[in-house]
């Protein structure tokens, strides 16, 4: 194993090789996805390495234009970490040296490994998170015009599975549109924790080279730093937990709403429909057109649910500074960031060859759903609440019960008065929060030859 941080003193041991075996496990395929991260991380601490006079101008006119092919090498697909190399820190700083000698050894003068994860951790969940904005922002939009297409079709409303009152495709669809909008908020407030500067921290305790952080702040585009070195390396942890908490909102919402098709789509339900094309058959029953695309988005969101719990048992009762045991949080947090995405992303696919059947009150069993609309008739007419409640409930119950006179249900966020314009204000004015335009500003200006 090639280890650049190795002092060349250690004699070769079979023990060591089994250790090193278990300790990094499958580290280096999670790090493929660090890659063109910890080339942009690298070029922004050169640069301000350059600044404050630790490297000279002669070097960094030769480990930029470097650093920029390899990160090109990256985005093409022409990049991996060698055989025996021990993670894409090692790999990035071994082709530098490779290609400009000791030039190349420079690059990790101020920096340690941990707070070279971390940055890379946090530009790769930036980028996740602005995926994930884009996606849910298609999703809330198809949403809104499944809403405003199926508005006139009425449904039967539940509570305890039970029919209870009139609702309509509308009203069921633009209700998780505007839940939508509240996971965005909690996207949001992680993002801005995720949004902050660990670099130049080091180790977790920083160091006595004269950095400048808010130089390598301003270059990577982060909104803020982390401030003090120790609480830096604190945020390894804390700033997954929190992005985790706003994916578990997210999928929380594709949960429910998968949950819903699933029922609306059986012949128990029969409202909705899709081309067969889009379910699946069965080996035995010729007849079934199974919904497992929603079924499986339930799986996955309701395991991205569990993620909070399960960083929290990793990172649980740990102390300040950096511990191994904060590696196993990578590789689930990373599926989990993808997973999301391919779910929202998979939902919004299958939702725009949705059919909903026509009429669908029109069916005798859902009479009693109108015993609400008699109510309110007669309440309108000057009964007391109480008693048009007594009496509409007996007549249901002697059988005695007939279709009333619908009334128009016009209060804000009912079914006749939607107000799809104003949910739709609300999104927008969160999306607009995420500053992703100044983020890919930054990052395309530091690759810039």
């Amino acid at each position: 194993m090639k280890k650049l941080w190795s002092k060349n003193t250690e004699a070769q041991h079979p023990w060591k090789e089994k250790v090193a075996h278990f300790t990094i496990g499958k580290d280096n395929e999670t790090d493929m996805i660090f890659a063109a991260y910890d080339v942009l991380g690298t070029l922004a601490h050169v640069e301000m390495l350059v600044s404050q006079g630790l490297m000279l101008e002669q070097e960094w006119h030769k480990i930029k234009p470097a650093l920029i092919r390899i990160y090109n090498d990256i985005l093409l697909g022409n990049f991996s970490i060698s055989e025996g190399v021990e993670d894409i820190h090692s790999e990035v700083e071994f082709r530098l040296t490779e290609q400009l000698g000791d030039v190349g050894k420079k690059v990790h003068s101020g920096r340690s490994r941990n707070d070279q994860v971390i940055l890379d951790l946090k530009l790769v969940t930036r980028a996740k998170i602005e995926a994930l904005v884009s996606n849910i922002q298609g999703l809330f939009e198809l949403l809104l015009e499944k809403s405003e297409t199926f508005k006139h079709i009425l449904l039967p409303g539940y509570t305890h599975l039970q029919i209870g009152m009139i609702s309509s495709a509308g009203l069921w669809l633009s209700a998780y549109a505007e839940s939508l909008t509240d996971d965005l908020e909690m996207l949001l407030a992680a993002f801005k924790i995720v949004n902050k500067n660990p670099l130049g921290s080091g180790a977790g305790y920083g160091g006595s080279l004269p950095l400048d952080r808010d130089k390598t702040t301003d270059l990577l585009g982060f909104e803020a730093l982390n401030i003090n070195a120790v609480y830096a390396q604190m945020t390894r942890g804390k700033m997954e937990k929190a992005t985790a908490s706003a994916l578990a909102a997210v999928a929380s919402t594709l949960s429910k709403f998968a949950m819903d098709i699933t029922l609306y789509l059986s012949q128990n339900f029969d409202f909705i429909s899709f081309p067969n094309e889009l379910t699946t058959g069965s080996s035995i029953m010729p007849h079934k057109k199974n919904p497992d695309v929603f079924e499986l988005i339930r799986a996955k969101s309701n395991k991205i649910q569990n993620l909070p719990n399960q960083l929290t048992l990793i990172t649980n009762n740990l102390p300040s500074g950096y511990h191994r045991d904060m590696q196993e949080m990578k590789a689930v947090f990373l599926e989990a960031l993808e997973e999301t995405s391919q779910c929202v992303e998979m939902m919004t696919f299958m939702l725009e060859h949705i059919s909903l059947r026509e009429n669908i009150l029109e069916d005798k069993k859902y009479l009693p759903l109108f015993s609400v609309e008699k109510v309110n008739q007669l309440v309108q007419e000057g009964v007391p609440f109480r008693d048009a409640y007594i009496q509409v409930g007996l007549a249901v119950e002697q059988g005695l019960f007939e279709m009333p006179k619908l009334l128009p249900h016009a209060h804000i966020g009912s079914k006749d008065n939607l107000q799809l314009e104003r949910i739709k204000i609300g999104f927008h004015t969160v999306v607009k929060q995420f500053p992703f335009d100044k983020i890919q500003k930054s990052l395309k200006k530091l690759v810039s030859e």
